[in-house]
């Protein structure tokens, strides 16, 4: 089902020319997942607008598959998609670049068990229903987990889902745990247990981050600016990685977060923590971007090993360009 709607998306998009018109639009449309991090300082700002003279317009998507079906579109060129929609999106063929990584997902992203659902570990979720959004970073992990623990995946009722539609099954109390992000996961953490997140499934050799991607042609057409929007979002991390602890619940920066994302500023700081921030200077190591064309396989083998993808292509390091990172690092 998942592959269906995958090619279904992509069908009617990939053959008729879809750059054509984006490069040339009047507005840039940024794709984003509404996360209260460091680059909505620059989705708040007119910096970006300033540095680049586009006319930018910031869309807020629910799920990764949402951002492949709009960039296989050519309606949004430029967006944060996570690890696990990136390597379905480049096995699919959609002509985009990983240029930067937006962040690196820990406990961002965790499995919540309901307060009385009897699930203490993930052994014990033998039997449950967990809701996730299929195809996402948050199912990766999941997938990556039962692996671990050794649990098949027919022996859990995984219930996809977007996540307003999970906080509202949470309230109805049709699911026993979920797999999922902020806010929803403070949410439903009021009546649940974080039993594990997505830092532990990592260590496990299940990483996950969300990656910033670019359309191939628009990139190369519009280098200097592609750099520029990444000097600005090294600027909003630096901002943050210099004093984590000076973001309290009242400082402006936080603010303007909540302000946004819709978040509680309360709730902001502990958010923060569940994500990594990589300096440019880092990201463009071999451990980072050098490594990511290999890891983008890994997660590709997994997922067609787990019956998601049909194939995996020998080689994803065109996927992957890191001169933008570079040139934004100096």
């Amino acid at each position: 089902m998942f592959k269906r709607m995958i090619k279904s998306l992509l069908g009617g998009v990939l053959a008729g020319g879809l750059v054509a018109g984006a490069s040339h639009a009047e507005t840039i449309i940024i794709g984003h997942f509404g996360n209260p991090t460091p680059m909505q300082l620059v989705a708040s700002s007119d910096a970006l607008q300033k540095a680049t003279g586009w006319d930018i317009e910031w869309r807020k998507f629910a799920a990764g598959t949402d951002v492949i079906a709009a960039m296989a579109s050519g309606d949004v060129v430029l967006s944060e998609l996570g690890s696990s929609p990136l390597a379905i999106a480049a096995t699919q063929g959609v002509d985009l670049q990983m240029i930067a990584f937006s962040d690196v997902i820990g406990k961002a992203e965790s499995l919540i068990a309901r307060d009385g659902s009897g699930i203490a570990s993930i052994a014990d979720l033998k039997g449950k229903r967990v809701a996730v959004p299929v195809g996402s970073t948050a199912h990766f992990s999941l997938m990556g987990a039962l692996q671990h623990e050794g649990i098949a995946e027919g022996d859990v009722t995984i219930m996809s889902m977007p996540p307003d539609q999970i906080a509202a099954a949470w309230e109805q109390g049709v699911i026993d745990a979920a797999w999922i992000w902020q806010p929803v996961q403070s949410q439903i953490l009021k009546t649940g247990k974080l039993i594990v997140g997505a830092d532990e499934t990592a260590k496990w050799g299940f990483p996950t981050f969300d990656a910033w991607v670019v359309n191939r042609e628009f990139g190369m057409a519009n280098k200097d600016k592609i750099v520029a929007f990444l000097r600005e979002i090294e600027k909003a991390n630096q901002s943050y990685l210099a004093d984590p602890a000076a973001w309290t619940a009242d400082s402006e920066p936080v603010k303007t977060l909540a302000a946004a994302t819709g978040a509680d500023p309360a709730q902001v700081p502990d958010i923060l923590e569940g994500f990594g921030f990589l300096p440019m200077a880092e990201q463009v190591s071999d451990t980072w971007l050098g490594s990511a064309g290999k890891t983008i396989k890994g997660t590709a083998e997994f997922l067609k090993a787990a019956g998601r993808l049909d194939s995996v292509k020998d080689d994803y390091s065109g996927f992957v360009n890191d001169e933008y990172a570079r040139a934004a690092a100096q």
